[in-house]
C-alpha cells in the first residue's frame, strides 16, 4: 500500500476460506451501508458568467418578425380536416355511448359503424377544396393598348435527346 492512498480504496485480501466470521459480517455490513449512507460531493450544475456580452458595431437590434404566408386554401383545407377530425370523433362517441344501452359493443365495431361517416366528410371537404382551388385559380386579363400595336407569337421547340444531352431548339414565327 502506497502512502499517499487511502485505506478504503485498497482492495482487501483475498481470504483462503469463503466464510466470515459474526464479527466480520457485522464489520462488513456496517462499512456497506456507511459506504451507502456517505453524502456525495456537491458538482455545480449551473454558471453563470456576470460579464457583459460583447458589443458588435452600434446598431441596435432590429426586430425581425415572422413573415411566413400560408395560402388561403391550405389554412381552409387544414380547418376542414380539423373539423372533420372532430365531427367524427364526436359522432363516434355518440354512437358508442348510445350503443352501450342497447347492448355490449366493442369500441372496434363502433369504429367500423362511423368509418362511412368520416369517409363521406373527408370527400366532402376535398370537394370543397377542389372547388375553391378552381376559383382561385380562374383568372382574366384584360390588356388595353393605347397607339398601335404590333402583336408577334413566336414558338420554340426544344428537343433533348441523347445519354449525354444534346438540346436543339428551333424557332418558329
Amino acid at each position: 500500500m502506497h502512502s499517499d492512498t487511502p485505506a478504503e480504496s485498497t482492495p482487501d485480501p483475498i481470504r483462503s476460506h469463503p466464510r466470515m466470521s459474526d464479527a466480520e459480517a457485522t464489520a462488513e455490513a456496517r462499512r456497506i451501508i456507511a459506504d451507502a449512507y456517505r453524502p456525495v460531493p456537491q458538482m455545480p450544475t449551473r454558471f453563470r458568467d456576470p460579464a457583459p456580452l460583447p458589443a458588435y458595431g452600434t446598431t441596435p437590434p432590429v426586430p425581425q418578425p415572422d413573415s411566413r404566408i400560408v395560402p388561403p386554401w391550405a389554412a381552409g383545407t387544414a380547418v376542414a380536416g380539423i373539423g372533420v377530425g372532430a365531427t367524427c370523433v364526436g359522432l363516434g362517441c355518440g354512437i358508442w355511448l348510445a350503443c352501450q344501452g342497447f347492448a355490449a359493443v366493442t369500441l372496434t365495431s363502433v369504429l367500423f359503424v362511423t368509418l362511412p361517416i368520416a369517409a363521406v366528410a373527408a370527400v366532402a371537404a376535398a370537394i370543397g377544396s377542389a372547388l375553391r382551388s378552381l376559383k382561385a385559380a380562374h383568372t382574366e386579363t384584360h390588356h388595353h393598348y393605347a397607339g398601335p400595336v404590333r402583336q408577334e407569337t413566336h414558338t420554340i421547340t426544344a428537343h433533348t435527346r441523347g445519354l449525354i444531352a444534346r438540346t436543339h431548339n428551333e424557332h418558329h414565327r
